[in-house]
């Protein structure tokens, strides 16, 4: 059976929909929205009838009948800690985003927008898939050495189980069946130890666990950052823009553009040569440490996310890792189609629909 599904990811200046035939794109577009326009409403939430109005123009706009869909995916936002999986959206869940309970982000509307639609379709199923606040870490992950401050999971759940479950998928297996180290790689990088569908470990890319990447610093020696934050010569926020926003590859070559210095490189500019192998490096080390996570028994290593489709870098990664699992690459975050994979299992009964309480 065919299912017509409308997927939904809000970003901060644009909305971006995809209207799937099972996992097939029949049409995606990015709603681009001014920023004028959007600093008109005092919170996030504010926005959405803003929001919902242009998608209703992007269906009439390619002759979609809002009735003809049968189900409607948004990208869940700052919700608590849950377990990965498919979820209904509730009434719960709604006030949690609507009232930005776990913080305000423009993904919080995706699951208002979704559940606003799919009621005017006729009271069709509205879904949130593997949000970011996704947490299934077992219990001595989270510790840190210092109990002020745990591990967390914090990560690209959605792309990160999304590529797990087609990797499953591709070899006749259940993601629930294997264990799998997935390596996503963007502007953040993120690597978990996924142990019979559940993300028992992963660094919190974010908060400076982990490689550093092309835009933040990763893990760094904690006494000498302790000593430049109080230096005197920086601001907080400076500290936090040097971890998140301008550390890694910015930092040490002023660019976070992977095939600007891939072309540096190819021209002979050793020292990008050097830190964009350190990157690659690191990101080896890590996956390393999830492979242990997974008792050295991991059944393969995935490789995603934009810098994916970097010959180099993934090369470089694969050298130090092909001797522990079968390495597979997905190149690329397509959120979209990861919501309509997610929604299309739970439509047709391969995985139970949960319940946000």
């Amino acid at each position: 059976m065919a299912f017509k599904i409308l997927t939904i990811n809000p970003g901060s200046t644009s909305t971006k929909v995809g209207f799937f035939e099972n996992d097939r794109p029949l049409k995606t577009e990015n709603l681009k929205h001014e920023t004028k326009d959007l600093l008109k409403f005092k919170t996030v939430y504010d926005q959405y009838l803003f929001r919902k109005k242009a998608i209703l123009e992007f269906l009439k706009e390619n002759g979609i009948k809002i009735t003809e869909i049968d189900a409607f995916a948004g990208r869940g936002g700052l919700l608590k800690a849950i377990p990965g999986g498919v979820y209904k959206v509730n009434s719960l869940m709604k006030q949690h985003l609507k009232y930005a309970k776990f913080g305000e982000h423009a993904s919080n509307l995706g699951a208002i927008l979704a559940d606003e639609l799919a009621k005017e379709a006729g009271g069709k199923p509205a879904f949130i898939v593997d949000p970011p606040v996704v947490d299934e870490m077992i219990e001595i992950a989270r510790y840190s050495g210092m109990p002020e401050n745990p591990r967390k999971s914090v990560f690209h759940a959605l792309n990160q189980k999304a590529v797990a479950r087609r990797y499953a998928d591709s070899i006749g297996k259940k993601y629930e069946d294997l264990n799998l180290v997935v390596a996503h790689l963007g502007g953040g990088i993120t690597v978990g130890a996924h142990n019979h569908g559940r993300v028992i470990d992963v660094n919190d890319g974010l908060s400076g666990d982990g490689p550093f990447s092309p835009e933040r610093s990763g893990g760094v020696p904690t006494l000498r950052l302790i000593e430049l934050c109080y230096s005197g010569h920086y601001e907080p926020e400076t500290m936090k823009r040097k971890a998140v926003g301008k550390g890694g590859l910015v930092a040490y070559l002023k660019t976070n553009d992977a095939i600007k210095i891939e072309k540096e490189i190819e021209k002979g500019d050793k020292k990008a040569e050097t830190i964009y192998k350190a990157m690659a490096y690191q990101v080896a080390k890590e996956i390393g440490a999830y492979h242990v996570a997974l008792s050295c028994k991991t059944d393969a290593i995935i490789i995603t996310g934009g810098l994916a489709h970097s010959e180099m870098l993934v090369g470089w990664i694969k050298e130090r890792v092909e001797p522990l699992a079968k390495v597979v690459v997905f190149p690329g975050e397509d959120e979209l189609l990861a919501l309509a994979e997610g929604s299309l299992k739970a439509l047709k009964g391969e995985i139970k629909i949960k319940e946000y309480e």
